[in-house]
């Protein structure tokens, strides 16, 4: 995501009034495209304003319009298809005009026209929710339709497609809608929609077989932002019908795309209009066919309950965020979807398109307020006006001097307007080092395809800029990382890396409690900057009941600790606190937690506190861990490791019980897992299942880290 504001690469012209000739476009890479809806004390929309009746400013200097354009859309509903007419044209429509101007102007193809785009979700919805959803949109076309809707047609299963582009042509669309294979990608929905119950008996699956992409509501919220982008290439306002079955939040998802898909619809002038394909839904007790029954005694002390009321809520959260902050409406809760677009027909009334080139020329990435008023002797009017009320300038790197970009990282961390240029994927995990101490290490894994090596010397070079920081639950910074890794190799290796992956790993010391980590990375060969931020919590471990225990990591391979290529070059400090690095090497987490055959895969976990025998001497007190590893598909058990024993505890860390376990990747065939660690203690008879999800591809997968033990 280039974080450029809603700069476009046409300007729109004057149009002379009355003639009401078509604006056209010429090049300019500082434009700003502003759409104003004026209406009188009535409600309705004024017509006939030119750019001597408004005055925009922009961080409160006056800027100078270049053009204004008045979409005059029409309510007028279509007639039924048996008695149906051609559409208008839109007015000043001359497609052979067009044609011949087509290499030296770019003209408004959608004057007087609303613009929707429909995009159907599949990965979300169940079969079911599909066919509601395509029943909903062709009752919409054929009967709530206007002269003036301009539709196209975009669908998500694995990537976005636009299957249809701008058209008024109803049985065009309606035919593409009805060539829609019904459960198309909706497999993936299971995964989307299971959350974690109240004892851990259920776990969070991803939708997605790409190592940066697992994430499921980062997938949906990236390509709501291509589509967004895509869209920013029309000066008009745009409405984005999204239908889905709500997005799920699984706990370690990239807050910082939510903001990015957000600022990115607000720089193209796209509302969200969010649909939940599901309708008006009764939770049943213990759920319903689609979902499996709760374990334990969750179906009769009311957490099972609770805990699928609290998941379906948070799925409707991301979409009512979405319509919420780009001036959209949710439609949540309804059986008739259609509800949701007509509410763009009832929301986009006439307006006027607006443009300027910006006074301010600085590329600072900061954001500008934006004022739209009439001329003070339209006074007598007592218009209303709305409009976005302002963008984020553009930033470059190249053209940066170092004290800017230093500056543009420190910005980047607490900027709301967040960059996602370069693809990041980010782990948090806990670890008790004394009673209110634990050691949170983070690890960030940065594709390598997306550095930038030049030539330094005989060696190929480049830089990785990195900056974490925690906060409290009270906003305050808790702990903050600052490191920069130089990357300086051969020609070939440095081959080799733009087809593996950049590990960094570090870490902050923390007290129990709820915090948020924002990270921010920079490769400083091309200047890409990716931003993630995720909450989590240090648990209090010392006020728990039942066995104590650590994070679970998974990885798949361990390396010397001063490895400059996977990591960075740590302090003393922190080679000592992180329980991950001993005698030297460093167990590697795996952060996308996608396995491939061949490899051996490491399941690193610590028990805190375990019991001691007290019919034994001191010397032969030994606590008695039984440990194993189980692996569960659509929530049937398909492998189970054979048990180990661990009894060893840590020699420089009191009541630490490290526990270890391996095994092959190619003992599972490919698929999603829920990995989960059978921790009993024998003496203490007290028992723990920590879970975590994986993903293991087939041999055929493009390996994007062969690294193994």
């Amino acid at each position: 995501m280039k974080p450029i504001a809603i700069f476009l690469a046409c300007l729109l012209a004057v149009p002379l009034f009355p003639q009401q000739r078509r604006a056209t476009f010429t090049v300019n890479t500082n434009v700003v495209i502003v759409n104003v809806t004026v209406l009188d004390s009535s409600g309705k929309p004024i017509p006939n304003l030119t750019k001597d009746d408004f005055q925009v400013f922009e961080d409160g200097k006056l800027q100078k319009l270049q053009a204004v354009d008045f979409q005059n859309l029409s309510n007028q509903v279509l007639p039924s298809p048996d008695k149906e007419q051609p559409p208008p044209e839109p007015k000043g429509y001359n497609p052979e005009t067009e044609k011949a101007a087509a290499n030296s102007a770019l003209f408004s193809k959608y004057q007087d026209r609303r613009l929707m785009v429909m995009l159907f979700d599949f990965s979300s919805m169940q079969p079911f929710e599909q066919i509601r959803a395509r029943e909903a949109a062709i009752k919409f076309l054929t009967s709530q339709m206007t002269a003036s809707d301009m539709v196209s047609i975009m669908t998500f299963g694995t990537e976005l497609k636009t299957v249809q582009n701008f058209t008024a042509d109803r049985d065009l669309l309606i035919n593409t809608i009805n060539r829609f294979r019904t459960g198309e990608s909706s497999e993936n929905a299971t995964f989307a929609d299971e959350g974690a119950d109240a004892q851990d008996q259920s776990g969070q699956f991803v939708a997605d077989e790409t190592e940066f992409n697992i994430f499921n509501a980062d997938m949906k919220l990236a390509a709501l932002e291509d589509a967004a982008r895509t869209l920013g290439q029309y000066p008009e306002k745009k409405a984005l019908i999204y239908i889905s079955s709500g997005i799920q939040k699984n706990g370690v998802d990239n807050q910082s795309q939510l903001r990015a898909t957000v600022n990115t619809a607000v720089r193209a002038n796209v509302a969200f209009y969010p649909i939940d394909a599901r309708g008006l839904s009764a939770l049943v007790p213990g759920g319903d066919a689609t979902q499996q029954g709760p374990a334990g005694n969750n179906l009769y002390n009311g957490a099972g309950q609770n805990s699928l009321r609290n998941n379906f809520v948070n799925q409707q959260e991301t979409l009512a965020t979405l319509a919420i902050d780009t001036g959209g409406k949710a439609l949540l809760d309804s059986n008739d979807l259609t509800e949701g677009m007509r509410q763009v027909q009832t929301d986009f009334s006439s307006y006027y398109v607006l443009s300027y080139v910006s006074s301010n020329t600085a590329q600072d990435g900061r954001y500008r307020r934006i004022q739209v008023k009439l001329a003070s002797r339209l006074a007598s009017l007592k218009a209303k006006l709305s409009y976005r009320e302002g963008y984020y300038g553009p930033t470059t790197f190249a053209h940066m001097r170092d004290a800017d970009k230093e500056a543009q990282l420190s910005q980047a961390l607490i900027s709301d307007n967040p960059v996602t240029d370069l693809p990041i994927a980010v782990e948090m995990d806990y670890f008790r080092l004394d009673k209110d101490k634990y050691f949170a290490p983070i690890s960030v894994k940065v594709p390598g395809s997306s550095l930038a090596f030049h030539s330094k010397g005989s060696k190929q070079a480049t830089e990785l800029d990195f900056i974490a920081e925690v906060f409290d639950a009270r906003n305050r910074s808790a702990a903050t990382v600052r490191d920069t890794i130089p990357l300086k190799v051969t020609q070939d290796i440095a081959g080799q890396v733009t087809q593996k992956s950049i590990q960094y790993d570090t870490g902050v010391t923390l007290t129990p409690g709820k915090y948020k980590l924002r990270f921010v990375a920079r490769e400083n060969g091309e200047g890409k900057v990716g931003t993630f931020e995720t909450p989590f919590t240090i648990p209090d471990l010392d006020a728990a009941r039942t066995l104590r225990v650590s994070s679970v990591v998974v990885s798949n391979q361990r390396e010397p600790a001063a490895d400059q290529v996977a990591g960075v070059k740590n302090s003393k400090k922190l080679l000592q606190q992180n329980p991950l690095i001993a005698d030297g090497q460093k167990l590697v987490p795996n952060v996308t937690k996608v396995f491939r055959p061949g490899q051996n895969m490491l399941v690193y976990v610590e028990v805190y506190d375990p019991a001691l025998p007290d019919n034994l001497p001191e010397n032969f007190r030994r606590p008695d861990i039984e440990a194993s590893v189980a692996f569960y598909a659509a929530d049937k058990k398909v492998l189970e490791t054979a048990s180990v024993r661990a009894s060893r505890l840590a020699a420089q860390r009191s009541g630490t019980l490290p526990v270890w376990l391996k095994m092959q990747v190619s003992d599972l065939k490919p698929g999603r897992y829920e990995c989960q660690v059978n921790l009993i203690d024998e003496f203490g008879r007290k028992f723990a299942f920590p879970r975590t999800s994986l993903a293991v591809l087939d041999s055929a997968s493009k390996p994007a880290n062969s690294g193994t033990e």
